[in-house]
């Protein structure tokens, strides 16, 4: 009997422990589904974006790193979301974040203040750049001058006489007026000149005591003008393209580097020489000299001096014009010199210089 009775307390016992172990075991398994997962979640959600603070857009990359992006942890994949951004194959100095970007270098040029100077051309090596930059360096709407002129004979004699002389026009259109304001016999004597980009000028003379005026013929215009030692055909505009160019070399007039540039004209253009050599100066363009030639023989040259800076064009205020076959020479002084007065086009007709 007594046998019987602890048997049933040892089954009783051990249905117990069987129950409680079943209860830990359930419970232990409950506690890992319902309360270590949804922590977990909720460490994942606390990791994303907030609303609040919106992702900054980047423009899309290159190929991204597959080898990185595959060996990396949910954490920093995680992180790597939240930042909007990813590695890429693009080099390290495009990947800059974009919150504080480095300044950029400060740049001399882009600083205000006033416009550089073009470069100058290529050094002694395109004659006809040269001259472009030349022409193009003393271009204006007009031109205006008081000159007096002196005229020296072989025994260096002077006879003064004086004009005006006022210009419309850029170069090769331009049109001309030389006007004499003394001595009283040749007062009112006018050269009325119309230049052309593809040929020689058009020229007239209004003489008023004849009270006529007339054309000069190409014939005319190596003959002298009035006294002077200038012919009608050195009152012409020269312009860039009426001539074919070649560097002679270098060569300095009156201490001023000089480009040494022969000039031959033209099939359609006229002229009374067969070519010309000019010296250019190098540090401002200005013209210092022009020989002009007639075959092989030097037979006019004309020297530039007291060349100053006038209204931004530089300006030869003395010119010297020698006839060296007549061993005369007429200098030119030029006063009250004026660029881009206004003038009017119906001043430089015939019915003009018969005023």
């Amino acid at each position: 009997m007594m046998r019987n009775q602890r048997g049933n307390v040892a089954g009783v016992v051990v249905l117990t422990m069987l129950v409680t172990a079943a209860v830990l075991v359930g419970g232990w398994f409950a506690a890992q589904k319902y309360l270590v997962q949804p922590a977990a979640v909720a460490e994942k959600v606390e990791e994303k974006p907030s609303p609040a603070a919106p992702v900054k857009k980047t423009k899309p990359k290159a190929k991204r790193d597959n080898a990185a992006s595959d060996g990396a942890t949910s954490q920093t994949a995680s992180a790597a979301d939240a930042q909007g951004t990813a590695k890429s194959d693009a080099p390290a100095n495009e990947d800059k974040p974009a919150a504080d970007p480095e300044p950029a270098p400060l740049n001399a040029s882009a600083l205000p203040g006033p416009a550089p100077l073009p470069p100058p051309p290529a050094e002694a090596t395109d004659a006809r750049v040269i001259m472009e930059e030349a022409q193009r360096r003393s271009e204006a709407k007009s031109y205006r001058y008081e000159g007096t002129l002196l005229a020296f004979d072989a025994s260096e004699h002077p006879t003064e006489k004086r004009w005006t002389f006022e210009r419309l026009g850029s170069h090769g259109m331009s049109k001309g007026i030389v006007r004499f304001t003394a001595p009283p016999e040749v007062k009112g004597v006018a050269l009325l000149i119309h230049n052309h980009q593809e040929r020689a000028s058009d020229q007239w003379m209004w003489t008023p005591a004849l009270e006529r005026d007339r054309r000069i013929a190409m014939q005319d215009r190596s003959t002298r003008f009035f006294g002077t030692d200038f012919s009608f055909e050195d009152l012409e505009e020269r312009d860039v393209d009426q001539f074919d160019y070649s560097m002679l070399g270098q060569e300095a007039i009156d201490g001023a580097a000089c480009w040494k540039i022969q000039s031959t004209p033209k099939r359609t253009k006229t002229s009374q020489y067969t070519h010309s050599i000019s010296w250019i100066r190098k540090d401002n363009y200005a013209v210092a000299r022009i020989d002009s030639f007639v075959k092989s023989e030097v037979v006019r040259r004309l020297s530039y001096s007291s060349i100053e800076n006038v209204q931004g064009i530089w300006t030869a205020k003395t010119l010297d014009m020698k006839d060296l076959r007549r061993a005369t020479h007429t200098r030119l002084t030029l006063q009250q010199v004026k660029y881009g007065t206004p003038m009017k086009e119906d001043d430089f007709t015939l019915q003009a210089i018969r005023r």
